[in-house]
């Protein structure tokens, strides 16, 4: 495990959002266990290249995790590579930054995203309007308002 202070230069290609949604990640290879069992953990921010979440434990720099994102009843499978894994002073977690293994897997994050931003969307309505959406109708209000901005975060 390469534990990195806070301060670390900044290497990052792609910018970064913030972005909180529940994870579960286990190691796949690459690291001093051979697998681990799942941690259930959350997103502190996501790009293009990869993401960023928090863990009880440490990983090793180069191992390769299998990240499982639910969203409402479905769950979604995403592998990526550990790139670091710092420990916060702050909270006592490993801030572990991973990079997605293939485009198709950022390609899927990128959608989870603005899956949680839509229903986001739908739930604002309802609480300033009262307007009960469908997660549909949510979508296609929120794809005309926003996805031209979403798109040019990371495209």
């Amino acid at each position: 495990m390469n534990l990195v202070d806070n301060k670390a230069q900044e290497k990052r290609r792609f910018l970064r959002h913030s972005m909180c949604f529940p994870l579960t990640f286990s190691i796949i290879k690459g690291s001093l266990k051979k697998k681990s069992k799942p941690e259930k953990t959350e997103t502190k921010d996501i790009s293009r290249g990869g993401l960023l979440f928090s863990s009880k434990t440490g990983v090793s720099e180069g191992a390769l995790i299998q990240i499982k994102i639910p969203f409402q009843t479905k769950i979604f499978r995403v592998k990526a590579n550990v790139v670091h894994c710092q420990k916060n002073s702050d909270t006592g977690l490993c801030d572990i930054g991973v990079k997605f293994s293939r485009t198709k897997e950022a390609f899927k994050v990128k959608l989870i995203e603005q899956m949680y931003l839509i229903s986001e969307y739908r739930d604002l309505q309802s609480m300033q309007s009262g307007r009960q959406l469908s997660l549909q109708e949510a979508s296609q209000e929120w794809i005309k308002k926003y996805s031209e901005r979403f798109s040019r975060l990371y495209w």
